[in-house]
């Protein structure tokens, strides 16, 4: 089909339905369905699991291989997206990346402990595939809509994501909650029920796997393959992109407002990653659920809630952006998050969760579409637009991993608990570098 120009409805559609496909991901695999399924794993919460020579509690695990996750996209975005920009088709590597995850999600569901480090092989390739194909569509941004278009249609990928995300949850929540429904023999007995539960999660995944294939088949079909400029790939271009990431390090210094607001997004980044990988993880070891299937049952619910309200929490913000500016909208957000920080070391009820869980969702679709979007607009005019998200995709991943490591270490040696409350100080430092972010350059 012919190239479409920037900022055509028919474009910005396309680029915002990416979300619609990969959002799944997040939200069944990283969120909720994966959790409660890795959590049925094991005979009691205390049950260590044996991985890499050594004993690990059952989060810690998770916490650890998804600290390295990260460090992996964050070393390898860069050469990649310099290679991307080099040659000029960003579309090639969104594409490995989403299919790679895609497989990876349909591959969890020969999950298990017997198996464990193919098992963390398939987790490793469902979270590398989903932020890896980030950056590469991040990038896409600046180069499909203009600055005042930004705000709004970065928000409208974040809704078509969870609207998406939810519906397809919602097939399987009935699938675990009613697996007779879905032709699962349940048997007599409450173990056996249990179990055709246990098989309807790992009939989700592969269902997670194939949404985002499937649909993202449409994103490829309009986007652009990039500017195009004829190069090939030589041993040379490998490590292009980290000579970019120096070249955008050079210019930041000359970009104040963009320099600082990097300082900030990274303290406050890690700090909400962290607790959006970890929450149902939370809530599945620390609520006093009546029984597994009230916690089932429960926790599902609670990250519905999360996500249509995070729906409303993305306009909200996006509106808010406009009449108040994108910084000040940000420590707001940032202020919130440092409450619900306080507020979840007293949380021990379902009831305490559902209300939180509320909280975090108005929050968390407001601060990820702004915080992309406030990116988008401080930029210099380039065309080199996918090194610098390159440097944003590093600065988030290189939190998250000091995030998940900091989470992992205060879980090991005392609780998930503690280690949510330590989260309050990344927030009250973000809040601060936040204000001092100016309203423009110093030379403009």
């Amino acid at each position: 089909m012919a190239e479409l120009q920037k900022g055509s409805k028919k474009l910005l559609n396309a680029w915002a339905f990416y979300d619609w496909a990969n959002s799944v991901y997040t939200l069944t695999i990283a969120s909720s369905i994966f959790p409660l399924f890795y959590g049925s794993l094991f005979a009691t919460k205390t049950e260590l699991v044996s991985a890499f020579g050594y004993e690990f509690k059952q989060t810690v695990l998770i916490e650890i291989v998804t600290a390295f996750t990260f460090l992996v996209v964050a070393f390898s975005s860069p050469i990649l997206s310099g290679i991307a920009d080099f040659v000029g088709n960003k579309k090639t590597f969104m594409k490995f990346f989403c299919y790679v995850g895609g497989l990876g999600c349909i591959g969890l569901y020969w999950f298990s402990k017997d198996l464990i480090h193919v098992s963390l092989l398939f987790y490793f390739m469902g979270l590398i595939g989903y932020w890896g194909s980030l950056v590469f569509y991040n990038s896409y941004l600046p180069d499909i809509a203009f600055e005042d278009q930004q705000d709004s249609i970065s928000a409208k990928g974040f809704s078509l994501g969870y609207i998406g995300s939810v519906l397809l949850l919602i097939l399987n929540l009935f699938m675990v909650m009613f697996p007779e429904w879905f032709g699962f023999d349940v048997g007599t007995t409450e173990e056996s029920r249990n179990t055709a539960s246990i098989e309807a999660m790992r009939i989700s995944f592969i269902t997670v796997g194939l949404w985002w294939i499937i649909f993202s088949q449409y994103t490829f079909y309009v986007l652009p393959k990039g500017t195009s400029k004829g190069h090939k790939v030589t041993k040379s271009v490998i490590f292009n992109g980290f000579t970019e990431l120096k070249s955008v390090w050079k210019e930041l210094k000359q970009n104040l407002r963009l320099k600082r607001y990097l300082y900030a997004f990274f303290v406050f980044s890690m700090a909400v990653q962290t607790i959006m990988l970890m929450a149902v993880y939370f809530g599945e070891k620390e609520i006093l659920w009546a029984d597994d299937n009230e916690k089932r049952t429960g926790l599902i619910v609670s990250i519905l809630v999360i996500q249509l309200v995070a729906v409303l929490g993305a306009v909200l913000t996006s509106r808010a952006s406009k009449r108040f500016g994108n910084k000040y909208t940000l420590i707001v957000i940032n202020a919130i998050w440092m409450l619900l920080c306080v507020c979840a070391y007293f949380v021990t009820l379902p009831i305490h969760f559902y209300v939180t869980a509320a909280f975090v969702g108005l929050v968390m679709g407001g601060i990820q579409a702004l915080a992309r979007s406030t990116y988008s607009k401080y930029l210099p005019e380039t065309e080199d637009s996918t090194s610098y998200f390159s440097f944003y995709d590093v600065a988030e991943k290189i939190g998250i991993v000091i995030g998940m490591a900091i989470f992992a270490i205060v879980d090991h040696i005392s609780t998930m608990r503690n280690a949510i409350v330590f989260l309050f100080l990344f927030f009250l430092f973000g809040i601060i570098l936040l204000f001092r972010v100016p309203k423009s350059n110093p030379e403009n």
